[in-house]
């Protein structure tokens, strides 16, 4: 496996990768529809990103997305394909991500978790500080974890 930035045009790619790794939850097709434009990276929304992709025999098998805000670094995407979850290429790219917002001078690391997602969030050290509107599914309310680097 090979941890690498994205390319531009890569987006589409990612945005399906995006939307398997959310349909692995068991979320039924119209609440996936819901989420469509929100997994759909563009290049004005990924603007002022870093976006790393894991590579596995050629392929993206998950990607994870920094955007800096002030001393914070905010987790903006992170997935992984469906049939590759458990594996380590949520791990490698964690680790590829922290040490960025690192680099970056970051104190923490913020972001708005799937529920479902929450205790992987806990395993890397994130603890849940609040809650957050869900961008996709109005009275919905996400997660807001937050770790200290």
């Amino acid at each position: 496996m090979r941890i690498r930035p994205a390319g531009m045009d890569e987006l589409p790619a990612l945005s399906a990768l995006a939307l398997r790794a959310k349909a692995s939850w068991g979320y039924p097709p119209a609440f996936l529809e819901a989420c469509r434009d929100e997994l759909t990276l563009t290049p004005e929304k990924v603007a002022g990103w870093d976006i790393w992709v894991a590579e596995l025999d050629g392929r993206p098998a998950g990607m994870i997305a920094l955007r800096m805000a002030g001393l914070d670094a905010e987790l903006e995407d992170f997935f992984v394909e469906p049939e590759l979850q458990a594996r380590g290429v949520g791990s490698a790219l964690m680790s590829t991500f922290l040490d960025a917002a690192r680099a970056r001078g970051a104190i923490a690391v913020a972001l708005d978790a799937d529920p479902h997602a929450e205790p992987i969030y806990a395993r890397f050290g994130f603890t849940t500080v609040g809650r957050s509107p869900s961008g996709s599914i109005p009275g919905r309310w996400l997660p807001r974890m937050r770790m200290r680097l």
